[in-house]
């Protein structure tokens, strides 16, 4: 048994974020490749429906996700903390409620889209053109979702737990292993979307199988024993306190979604759906790499947070900021530089891509800002700040956007400039805004970096544990 957490507290702070943001940074990635993988291939070989008819999926997986997220990224942070702590018993039974409340949320899910399943789409601006589409391909992968969802939550407790390589590897095999499931059903065997859900489906399964295996290998120091089972309230209560931040943006991201669809219908029609597609297409692959050196972040954060050891709490958070806010950087010259040659990759369509080029421009010209606001909330839902984490991560996406897609496109027709640019620039100015109110924040919680402050994780009276009655039970 090799408990491998101790390094978080002794190892200098670059070389452990080294350490575990770049099989983070990698995962993310790959798990972004799921979904430009079945765009470029349908693309491609369908068409620029086929990828308006999956654009619309997005914010209903991203809902499911979104659960997934609750339970995956709350137990995850929470069993960083504790670990922090030497308490492997209660990291434990994190880990064996978490899938409780997986298993729980994933049979809500599904019963849910094959109650309301044209309802649901409709809400989120399907048309008569796109609707078939997304209805075949969500048929296929909505039970295929729960395992992704498995997945990812098993991956980010098997990093919390120190096995960031092996959490990385899980997912390069489905990565890998859709890739070519996409080539063989979409070229070869000529599925269409239906071809596309079934690789997402079918290498989620294996990757699933993968994860669960590691907690039950005897050399895991955290693995699945029969007191982890047990419900128990508090721990339920431990997750989804923390888990309610992730929640919630990506409940708010796919709400902000569904009005953003429904405006590009409005203002441009399903061309304009595509397009948002294609450029949220790749955009998630600049995202995806600030969220992975968030997320080697979050376990030394955690942990050290627990452990009451602050100067490296700071250190590991300037260095995450550092490297978030260059990657945006990065990614907006790259953007500014090749946006056609981008949206090449994903249509053959003359029109689409004539539309993609702005697009792609406005939408990605702030992303050093997004990387700002996106490493705050991580570090907040790190230490057990979830409040912090919901109003730095909401405020850009819902606080801000959700009034600005309604009244920038009026505003740009009554001067004559085009509405549909309109709905898009709303979303650049978004950016600005969420950042300015991320930075408030921040100073706000400034104390966490004062020497002498203690962590709430190290005040008895407030420990978020077991009630009284709930140790007698034990």
């Amino acid at each position: 048994m090799i408990d491998n957490t101790k390094e978080f507290e002794s190892k200098p702070i670059p070389a452990l974020l080294w350490q575990y943001a770049l099989p983070a940074v990698i995962t993310q990635i790959i798990a972004s490749v799921y979904n430009i993988v079945d765009r470029v291939f349908l693309g491609q070989c369908v068409g620029a429906l086929a990828i308006a008819g999956l654009a619309l999926t997005m914010p209903i997986m991203n809902i499911v996700h979104a659960f997934g997220s609750l339970v995956g990224a709350g137990a995850s942070a929470r069993m960083s903390i504790v670990l922090g702590r030497r308490d492997i018993r209660w990291a434990e039974k994190i880990l064996g409620n978490s899938m409780l409340l997986t298993f729980l949320f994933g049979a809500l899910f599904v019963s849910a889209w094959y109650i309301f399943a044209d309802s649901i789409l409709g809400l989120f601006g399907a048309s008569a053109n796109t609707i078939a589409y997304a209805r075949e391909y969500m048929n296929i992968v909505i039970p295929g979702m729960f395992l992704t969802t498995l997945t990812f939550n098993l991956t980010g407790l098997i990093r919390a737990s120190g096995y960031a390589n092996k959490s990385m590897w899980i997912m390069v095999f489905g990565a890998v292993l859709n890739i070519g499931l996409d080539a063989l059903f979409i070229y070869k065997l000529r599925l269409g979307i239906a071809g596309a859900a079934w690789a997402t489906t079918i290498s989620m399964a294996l990757s699933s199988i993968l994860a669960i295996s590691h907690f039950l290998q005897p050399k895991s120091f955290i693995r699945f024993r029969k007191h982890c089972w047990a419900p128990k309230f508090y721990i339920f209560r431990n997750i989804l306190a923390i888990g309610i931040s992730p929640f919630s943006m990506n409940v708010a991201a796919s709400a902000v979604v569904a009005l953003l669809n429904n405006q590009l219908l409005r203002y441009g029609g399903d061309a304009a759906v595509a397009a948002n597609g294609v450029v949220n297409s790749f955009a998630p692959l600049i995202i995806m790499l600030m969220l992975g050196i968030c997320q080697g972040m979050q376990p030394i954060a955690g942990y050290n947070y627990g452990a009451g050891k602050m100067d490296r709490l700071k250190e590991v958070y300037k260095l995450a900021m550092k490297f978030d806010v260059l990657v945006g950087c990065v990614g907006t010259l790259l953007v500014l530089s090749i946006p056609r040659y981008l949206a090449m990759c994903f249509t053959k369509d003359s029109e689409l891509i004539e539309i993609c080029v702005p697009v792609f421009r406005l939408l990605m010209v702030m992303a050093p800002f997004i990387g700002f606001t996106i490493t705050n909330s991580q570090f907040f839902q790190s230490i057990d700040k979830p409040w912090i984490a919901i109003v730095t991560s909401l405020s850009r996406q819902v606080l801000f956007l959700v009034p600005l897609i309604y009244v920038v496109p009026s505003i740009f027709e009554s001067i004559g400039w085009n509405g549909l640019m309109g709905v898009f620039t709303s979303c650049t100015i978004s950016d600005v805004l969420g950042a300015i109110l991320a930075a408030i924040l921040l100073w706000s919680q400034s104390k966490i970096f004062k020497p002498g402050y203690v962590p709430e994780e190290r005040r008895p009276r407030k420990e978020a544990g077991p009630s009284k009655q709930e140790v007698v039970d034990e």
